[in-house]
């Protein structure tokens, strides 16, 4: 069996490099969305023309990305969803909230101050995990039903 796992939401730590090398060999294919964010937020006027109003700047760019978003959520098997320590991530609710629409297998990353703000999103999920070693465990547990090794 493999996996196709869409890794979506902050982009301001490591979380992504951390389950791609822990599940490497585990036959996983993993996407995501452009994580550099000046080319994230600039895509949309680099790519169709420049715009004076910052609205409009913005929009363009969030309609691209979504164009990458929603075939990443649509082809993936997983959607991994990480909220982090730092900004609001309205984006990252919204990627849960569709992957759940969806019907798509969905695993919500945070640590234990998001867990009362994100309970209905949690409850919307399949599992729950604190640490991207976590979502390898999961990850391995769903391709290979071996448990990780005990301390």
């Amino acid at each position: 069996m493999t996996l196709n796992v869409y890794l979506s939401g902050e982009i301001h730590t490591d979380w992504r490099e951390q389950i791609t090398e822990g599940a490497a060999g585990l036959g996983v294919t993993f996407s995501g969305p452009v994580t550099d964010h000046a080319a994230s937020d600039d895509c949309g006027v680099a790519i169709m023309g420049p715009e004076t109003d910052k609205f409009w700047h913005d929009r363009k760019g969030a309609q691209l990305n979504a164009i990458r978003t929603r075939r990443g959520i649509e082809m993936a098997d997983v959607v991994v969803v990480r909220f982090g320590d730092q900004y609001k991530q309205w984006n990252a609710a919204f990627d849960a909230g569709y992957a759940a629409a969806l019907g798509k297998s969905l695993v919500i990353l945070h640590g234990p101050d998001h867990a009362h703000a994100l309970k209905e999103v949690d409850a919307a999920a399949l599992a729950v995990a604190q640490e991207p070693a976590q979502v390898v465990d999961i990850l391995r547990y769903v391709l290979t039903g071996a448990l990780p090794a005990a301390d």
